[in-house]
Order: structure tokens, then sequence, then C-alpha cells
């Protein structure tokens, strides 16, 4: 996918609210571990919206997923760069994932941190193939889905065998 076009600093990026957005309020433009720093915003959105029902949790989350394909994408042209590491926006998304019917305690946040963000990096298959397959806003989007749903998987394994203190 092309993307020739003037680069936006990131004074420039940080006033559109897409951008803002893209970039994890900010957060994604840490000099290191920007993945690590704009996944924290999911933290404080699964606290926030940890109160609602799972349907409505999981209707906020695919909405975030779907309208990360657009931001994530916007973001990834103005900045000439598919899938920066300031766009994190889909980390979010993967770590709100792994989330889903867990019940929010230090625990079990920290937990599903440390195991999202190692899927993350590590790109093991099938994250490796969506993450080098699907280009655009998509590809920028799926491949941290995928990583919050393997982290979702071994979360509810971990809550079913007792490893995880669910009060």
């Amino acid at each position: 996918m092309g993307y020739a076009h003037k680069r936006l600093s990131k004074k420039e990026l940080l006033k559109s609210p897409i951008h803002f957005c893209s970039l994890g309020f900010g957060t994604g433009l840490a000099p290191k571990a920007p993945g690590t720093f704009g996944t924290i915003p999911g933290l404080l959105l699964v606290w926030l919206f940890a109160p609602l029902g799972l349907a409505e949790y999981i209707g906020v989350v695919a909405f975030f997923a779907i309208i990360g394909i657009y931001l994530c994408g916007e973001t990834a042209k103005a900045m000439g760069e598919h899938d920066a590491p300031a766009i994190v926006w889909d980390e979010i998304v993967g770590y709100m994932i792994a989330m889903i019917a867990v019940p929010v305690t230090w625990q079990a946040l920290l937990v599903a941190f440390i195991l999202f963000r190692i899927f993350d990096i590590l790109k093991p298959w099938p994250i490796l193939w969506f993450d080098k397959k699907v280009d655009g806003g998509l590809g920028i989007m799926l491949d941290d889905i995928v990583a919050g749903l393997m982290t979702l998987v071994l979360m509810h394994l971990a809550l079913f065998y007792g490893w995880l203190p669910i009060a």
C-alpha cells in the first residue's frame, strides 16, 4: 500500500481527533515501547466499561474495532507508514478483547496486560500472518484482534482452573 504524501508532525497529528485516538491519546508517541505505553489506555477503558453488561461491553469493543479500521488507516496514511509503532488504537482494542467476561481485578488486568503484550511482541502464528498479509487499517487492527483473542482464551482457562482470583 502506498503512503507517499506529506507526513504530518507529531504536533499536527495530535490536533486531529482521528489521529489523537489512533495514537492512544498520545501514549503511542512514547519514545520507547510505544505499544506497551499505548496499551495503558486499554486498562482505563476496560475499567470504565466493565460495569456494562456483557453484551454492551462486547458492543463497545466491536464498535471500537470497526472504527479502528478507519482511524488506524487514516493515521497510517498521515504518517506515511503502514502500522507505524505510534499507532496504538489496535493495542487498546486488543487488550479490551482480552478482558471480555473477565472479572476486573488488579491481578486479571495485569496478567492480561502481560499476556497480550507477549502475543503482540512475539507475534506467533496466526498473528504474524495477519500482520504480514493484510494491508491498510484492517491489517493494522487484525493482528491485535487475534492477539487479544488468544489472550482471552488463556484468561478464561486461567479462570476455569482457578489460577486467577475472581473477586
